[in-house]
This record gives C-alpha cells, structure tokens and sequence, in this order.
C-alpha cells in the first residue's frame, strides 16, 4: 500500500525512504476493544515483529492505575490489521515483574500481544539488535486512520443489530497522519527522548519508533508531550529483560525462554521471506538495502540477515556471560559488560548487535566473523558429547554456520583467518561456598552441603561443582571433599586467567565458621596424582566472606564499601577496644557507627563464639566489608603480650599502599613471610583471617539451579 502523507525528515530523503515507510506502515496496528465488543475507541498502536505476536506498551491493554481496559469474552482484545479487527490476548506484560524480583527490578513499559488465529499471515517489521543512541532520521508511527474507520463501521453495525441506531453516529475525530518525522533525538537514562515539528496525536502510545538511516524499529512509544512536541520511547533493547516472570495468569507464553523464543521466530521469519521461490513482493530487507547500498559495507543487509536466521536455530547459550565473553574476545577487549554488574547482552543475536562499534568496514567484518566462529565452536562443544536426535540436530546447525563462517572468512587477510578460534574465559577468582542446612546430625553436628564457582567479576559467576544432598555432611567432611579437588580446579583457573598473578580463592562461611583458617588449607601443587599439598595462602590471595550477604545488597553495606575504597588511609579498630570498656551490644554499636571511612574492625579474640563472634556480627550488620582477625584467637581471658604484637602488625599492614583493594595481595606477601625460615616478628600472621567482602561483587544463589559442567 502507499504511505500515508506526512511531514518530510528534516535530514534525510523522503524518496529513499518510501519503501521502509510502506513495511513499517503495513507493519504498525491499532489495539482497541474485542471483535464484537461494541466500543470504537482506538486505545493505542502497536507493531508486529513476530509470526502472531504484537509489541506494545503495557499501559495500552493496561493502564498505570492497574485495571485492564474492557476486553470481550475470555479477556479478549482486538488487533486492526490490514482492514480486519483480529483477535488477541495480553500474554506477557514486562511492566509488573515477579514479586521475587525485588523493588529495585527493571520494569519497561511493553507488552506482547498474541494474534488468536494462528492462520493469519502478517508482514513483521525488522526489531535492531543494537542500542539506538543518536536519531536523526526516524519517525513514529500510530494506528492508521483507515484502522479509525474499521472500529467506527464494526461500532455502527452493533448499533443497527441492537436497534439502538439512530442515524447520528459520528465518525472518526478528523485525520491524523499515521507518521510523524522525528526532529530530534537521543538515549538518556529515561529511555529515547525525541522532539518533532507537530504535535503528535493521540493513539500513538504503542507504536514503532523508526530509525530510518539502519531501517529499524528501535523504540516502542511511550507518551508524549502535547505542549513541547517531547516524547519518550522505550528503547527495543529492553525487551531482552522478557522473562516468564512476565506471563500474564492464563496466557499460554512462549516456554522457559521467551525472548530467545520471540526473536528467533522473528529472524527466520524474515530469512524465510528471501526466498525467492515463493513470488512474493518487495520486503523490508529489500528497503534497507536501498538505503545502505553505496555505504561500503563488506557485512552487509544480506549477510546480516543470513547469519542472524543461522543463529535463531541454535539453542539459547547457558548464560548471559557466554555471550559478553564471545562478544569481548570478537572485540578485542576483556568484556562486553557495560560496567554496572547488570546484563546487557542475552542472546546470540543480542552479542551480533554488541559488534557495530563504528569501525571501518574490515574491521567490522573480521570482528562478526570471529564472533561467528566462537559461537560455532560453543554450541558444537556443548552437544559434542550428548546423544539423541536433539543433540544431533544441534551439531547440525552449528556445522552450517561453521560452513557460512568460512565462506564469509576467505575475504580476510591470513593472519586474521589464523587468529579465529575459540573464546577464551577469563576467571578472577574460584569461590567456595559451605551452605548449613540449620539442623544437625545425631552426633549434634551442624551440617553443610558445599559448592565451587568460578568468578569473573560483577557478580558473574559459573558454577563448576557442587555438592548437595538433603542430609549434607559435617563441616570437616565438607572442607576434605571440597580440598581433594581444590589445587586442581585453581591451577587450572589460573591457566584460564593468563599470564599474571593467580586467582584469588574466596570462602564463603556462616556465622560460627569465621574462624575457619582457609589460608592455612593444603591444597595439591601440581595435577600429578601425588602431588604434595601446601598452604595456599601463601601462593595466592585467600579472603573469607560472609555466606549471609547473599540475597540483596544493602544500603550500609555499599556506603561503607565505598567509603573505605576512596579512604586516604587505612586504620585498625579494636573489637573489643583496649583498654577494656563495657563490652554490650550497644557499646560496640555506637564504636561502629561513629567510624570513619577508613576503618576495619581487628580482632585477636576468638570470633566463633563469646564477644568475638557478636562483635564480627555486628560489624556485618553496620556493613563493613573487610575486616582481620586471628583464626585462634584466645577466648575471654584478658589480651597479653601476643595479642599487642597481633595488633602492631595489623597497624602496619594497614600502612601499605593501595587501600583496601590492594589488601588480599599485601597479607598474601605477609602470609609468605610467615611461612618463610625467617619469621621473626611475622610468625602471628600465619593464623590471619582477612574478610574481604566486596558488595559490588556479590555472591551467586546458592543451589538455585542443578550442578553445571565446566565451560568448554
């Protein structure tokens, strides 16, 4: 159909648009009451970007004040679409998040409609895989008016068949221009702020926002402003936060992994439409080929939109880090993650999006080709030794887009060719976690089960052996199984790691277990199997941290956390001080909350019991997150001459530069002293506990899914 008549772009040319305006036009619906219903009311626009599936903002089928809009039988709603009004239902709506998922979850204002009748053929509009950041030529669009009409005749037909029709019914409100030119826009932390020459109509809520220069819908329009001609968009970026935690009571959904579902359905939808067997007319690859031919681009529209179909067929990765990897190692650099510990990127496509960083077109290819490679390599790997027809059919694919990457590579110079291969991981740490099951054995032993992760930073981790059971162990027995492959799993972690210091081993304890001497733990110094076992501490960083800080990140915590990480300086607080003052709860308290920054609470007291262990806990709960302590500290006898020498060196440990984030490395140089020949005035240190318990970082959920394999 042609395109509705509009205002021009103020950069771009409207002619080399046309095509893109006609699929995005064709492509946009009005969502209104159900077939049959009797109202007329246009409630918002919407766009189909997948076989029956229909994207919108949460508020057109359900508004802010929390009550769905009037629906028909079986909560039913209507889609208009090329000249009918079809049936749909709500089925997911990112905007009310599991209650689980916290206060402080993402709620993006979109929706998923679902088309009833699965028989209906549709045009899709082409969803970025990438952030939009600067517009400077792209519209929004709206329901169209011929959609106005089609509600206003269904409105007069349930008036005659009622006998209610008088012969005044009115019609549509006056003309509205299906799409408007953007003037203006840009990313903030609100989303995508546009400004346009016209004041934008209502019904508009819902609709695509397109940008015309890539030829993608990037936004999905979330109100605007009626006075400054200002809107706001919701970036398409997050719908990748689309979990089943959004299925409405009752929809039928798309599985376990709904975005992964939705937009693999979307990108062999379009593949399929090349096909130039099936007679079809133009498509909207055909559009942004007109407008990016001449640009020079060696990974075009095309090859784009092949790989993108060869992805959508291969299982959805086992977890978002797989992705930020492959992306990082295709780049060049550590990591895709944006710094802020919060997942960007959970799909093989999302990583395809990742690539486009503004580089020359040789680049850009060599960079899509590798990533291409790895994820080859991935999915082979993981259903390399898995037997069944799935597992089979999974090889399959890979094997084609291992076949494509190759076709696509012969363009590359030799040394890039040579340098394609697998992703390399990249861990910081190995974690070891005991979990109390809080009821005891006969003997009255508390019991455990136990986990090892490995830690990549920002709360990343991988956990690569776990051990549960509804009975668990004894502590002791737990720490033995966990130390039989202890040396194994860090030699190789720091084989992964590279070149540089080794990884930092940090053991996660209850309260009770913080006298636990993990420094002290023996652990095989070669993969032989008699390798002879020695301290670790001594080799490489051991922190301890608390298995309590697991659940959420709370507000003390962080500030304290910040606080010593810029403090100047670093001084030791005396648990309980010296000399000897009323040792309450509510004395060590107010000593904790009027420390300054820099502070860490020191103790040579026993910490698994008595005032040891209360002042430990109330640090914790005032959020201190680093804090030094002997393993065998002494009980409630007065402090000696030990104790003094204990904290002279704590003193000046703390004196050491760096602060506190170089801290595990200076008490691992002082652990090695102490184990040295020549431990004069050191030998105390051999017993030191050091809680590192970084909130930017937090631990992973204990036994919140079944045991995973290691990374291939």
């Amino acid at each position: 159909m042609a395109a509705p008549d509009g205002p021009a772009p103020v950069r771009g040319d409207r002619t080399a648009y046309a095509q893109l305006l006609e699929h995005a036009g064709r492509t946009t619906v009005a969502l209104c009451a159900a077939p049959g219903a009797g109202e007329a009311r246009l409630w918002g626009s919407g766009v189909l970007i997948a076989p029956g599936w229909v994207l919108t903002c949460a508020h057109v089928p359900a508004p802010h004040d929390g009550r769905r809009r009037g629906t028909g039988p079986d909560g039913l709603l209507g889609v208009a679409v090329g000249g009918r009004v079809l049936a749909g239902r709500l089925e997911y709506d990112l905007s009310r998040p599991a209650p689980e998922a916290g206060p402080a979850a993402a709620r993006p204002d979109l929706a998923l409609v679902r088309l009833l009748d699965p028989a209906v053929e549709h045009p899709c509009a082409w969803v970025s895989d990438q952030p939009a950041a600067l517009l400077e030529d792209a519209y929004i669009f709206r329901g169209h008016d011929e959609h106005l009409g089609i509600l206003e005749a269904a409105r007069e037909r349930v008036l005659r068949e009622s006998g209610r029709d008088n012969g005044a019914a009115a019609g549509p409100a006056g003309p509205a221009d299906a799409f408007i030119a953007v003037r203006f826009g840009a990313r903030d932390a609100r989303g995508l702020q546009f400004g346009s020459d016209v004041r934008v109509t209502p019904g508009a809520s819902g609709g695509p926002l397109v940008e015309c220069d890539r030829g993608e819908v990037v936004g999905i329009v979330k109100g605007t402003h009626r006075q400054d001609h200002l809107g706001l968009a919701v970036p398409v970026t997050a719908l990748r936060g689309l979990g089943p935690e959004h299925l409405v009571a009752g929809a039928e959904g798309l599985g376990p992994d709904p975005y992964h579902a939705l937009m693999s359905a979307h990108d062999r939808w379009h593949w399929a439409g090349q096909d130039l067997g099936r007679g079809g007319g133009p498509t909207w690859f055909d559009a942004q080929h007109a407008i990016m031919s001449g640009r020079g681009r060696l990974w075009g529209v095309q090859e784009r939109l092949q790989a993108l179909d060869l992805l959508a067929r291969l299982p959805a990765p086992r977890d978002p880090l797989v992705v930020e990897e492959a992306v990082g190692a295709a780049l060049d650099r550590d990591s895709a993650c944006n710094g802020s510990g919060a997942w960007t990127l959970r799909t093989w496509r999302d990583g395809h999006g990742a690539l486009y960083q503004g580089s020359d077109p040789y680049t850009e290819l060599r960079a899509v080709v590798h990533y291409l490679r790895i994820v080859a390599q991935l999915t082979a790997d993981r259903a390399r030794d898995v037997l069944g027809e799935e597992a089979a059919a999974v090889r399959e694919e890979a094997a084609r887009l291992e076949e494509f990457v190759r076709a696509k590579a012969v363009v590359l110079r030799s040394q890039d060719r040579r340098m394609i291969g697998p992703v390399r991981r990249r861990p910081r740490s190995v974690l070891v976690e005991f979990e109390p099951l809080f009821f005891s054995d006969e003997a009255g032993r508390e019991l455990f089960n136990w986990s090892v992760s490995e830690g990549y930073g920002r709360g990343r981790w991988l956990r690569v052996e776990v051990r549960e059971s509804d009975g668990g162990v004894p502590f002791e027995q737990a720490r033995d199984e966990v130390l039989r492959g202890l040396g194994a799993r860090l030699l190789r972690a720091d084989d992964e790691a590279g070149e540089g210091a080794p990884v930092r081993l940090e053991v996660a304890v209850p309260e009770g277990r913080w006298d636990t001497p993990a420094g002290r733990w023996e652990v095989a110094a070669s993969t032989r199997r008699t390798a002879k076992g020695w301290p670790v501490g001594p080799r490489r960083p051991v922190v301890l941290r608390d298995q309590a800080r697991r659940d959420e990140v709370d507000r003390a915590w962080l500030r304290r956390w910040q606080g010593v990480t810029a403090a100047r300086e670093l001084h030791a607080l005396r648990l309980p001080p010296d000399p000897p003052e009323p040792a309450s709860p509510e004395a060590l308290l107010r000593l904790l909350d009027g420390a300054d920054d820099g502070t860490l609470p020191t103790l040579c007291h026993s910490v698994s019991d008595g005032i040891g262990r209360e002042a430990v806990a109330i640090a914790l709960d005032s959020g201190f997150p680093a804090g030094l302590w002997a393993s065998a500290g002494h009980g409630e006898r007065a402090c000696d001459a030990a104790c003094e020498e204990f904290h002279r060196g704590i003193r000046k440990l703390l004196q050491g530069p760096g602060g506190v984030v170089r801290l595990p490395e200076l008490v691992r140089e002082l652990r090695a002293e102490a184990a040295g020949p020549a431990a004069i005035g050191t030998h105390w240190a051999r017993d030191l506990v050091l809680l590192y318990d970084d909130p930017l970082d937090p631990l992973p959920q204990l036994f919140a899914d079944r045991p995973q394999v290691s990374p291939p």
